[in-house]
């Protein structure tokens, strides 16, 4: 566990929109964490530090709560549609050495033969992995793939003790030509077929 992602909360009893306006003006965020058959516990998080370590999908904090600690994985983050200020946040407790279900995004790397692109069909893949151990991501290599390739979830490598937690069919990378490339191939055929057709005719005319 780094020492970036230890976070001291202050356990909150007010509740309320007029209060959490408060505490955002005060530079900390609402939380609520809960998980393991505790009862919710609401927190007060301290905004700069928090809104850094959330940058990272799935990331895990070490709180200090009034002198005890908690692992809690960050499960939602409600946000300001407009002013992309944080709300609130959902923590879930989490143990060491527990197993957990989380959605870990997909990274494409390389790319594929000329004339095609990679179609990210999933942005993110559901894995099974150890709460100490998420994964920042899972990597594709398209390098050099040709179009029709199909990447599924059981072509992925995954980190070590991770597991899917999807169909092993389920669809993640697709390599294709791009429809504006074979709409532009389509209509040099009908541009070439419209010339050879008047140069036969050209030709025939010409005979008589």
């Amino acid at each position: 566990m780094s020492e970036d992602n230890k976070v001291t909360a202050e356990q909150r009893t007010q509740f309320g929109k007029g209060f959490a306006r408060r505490l955002r003006a005060a530079g900390q965020i609402p939380a609520v964490l809960y998980g393991h058959g505790t009862d919710p516990v609401h927190l007060a998080l301290p905004g700069h530090q928090v809104a850094l370590i959330i940058r990272r999908a799935n990331a895990l904090l070490e709180l200090s709560i009034d002198g005890r600690n908690e692992l809690a994985l960050v499960k939602d983050v409600q946000k300001d549609p407009v002013r992309q200020v944080i709300e609130h946040i959902d923590l879930l407790v989490v143990k060491k050495g527990e197993k957990i279900q989380v959605d870990v995004p997909v990274l494409v790397l390389g790319e594929p033969v000329a004339g095609t692109i990679a179609n990210l069909d999933a942005n993110t893949v559901s894995l099974e992995v150890e709460a100490t151990h998420i994964p920042q991501n899972v990597e594709v290599d398209v390098e050099g793939l040709e179009d029709g390739t199909h990447i599924t979830a059981a072509d992925l490598k995954l980190p070590k003790g991770a597991s899917l937690a999807v169909a092993a069919e389920t669809l993640i990378v697709a390599i294709s030509v791009p429809a504006s490339t074979l709409a532009a191939e389509d209509e040099i055929a009908e541009a070439d077929a419209e010339v050879a057709a008047e140069q036969s005719e050209a030709a025939e005319g010409g005979a008589e």
